[in-house]
């Protein structure tokens, strides 16, 4: 399966719904497909400057190390900080290890893309991460 922009459009449209609904800060969303390029990306009004590269690159850390950027952020980060530092000077900047990035599955467990969510706490942006992918019958890796 390839992930297409319909289905990352509703992923994000869930999403920010779900922050409306939860009371959540303004929040960003990047969908990207399994080779790191953007697929769809909204920001809520009044999502402050720098979201979007945020997102994106919650995103593309996920895909990066084919990890949950929560394991990045509390395991990674914490047992090797220097190779954490060096990924993000390789990948440009473009490389967030906090939580709210999540790889997209498939059915098959196959990797399909990936989504970055903030705006909120990072464990709210995770939160919204997952719940929107599993509305559109996609599935995430929290770890």
């Amino acid at each position: 399966m390839r992930l297409d922009l319909s289905t990352a459009n509703s992923i994000i449209a869930y999403a920010l719904q779900l922050g409306t609904a939860r009371n959540l800060a303004p929040l960003t969303v990047c969908v990207l497909d399994a080779g790191g390029h953007l697929i769809s990306a909204q920001r809520q009004d009044r999502s402050s400057i720098m979201r979007f590269e945020i997102a994106q690159g919650k995103a593309y850390a996920a895909l990066s190390l084919g990890r949950s950027t929560r394991f990045m952020q509390e395991t990674l980060a914490v047992q090797r900080p220097g190779f954490v530092e060096t990924l993000s000077v390789a990948a440009h900047g473009r490389f967030i290890p906090v939580a709210g990035g999540l790889l997209i599955k498939d059915a098959g467990g196959e990797v399909v893309g990936a989504i970055g969510v903030t705006g909120d706490s990072a464990d709210n942006d995770e939160t919204i991460a997952a719940d929107a992918v599993a509305a559109a019958g996609l599935s995430v890796d929290r770890h």
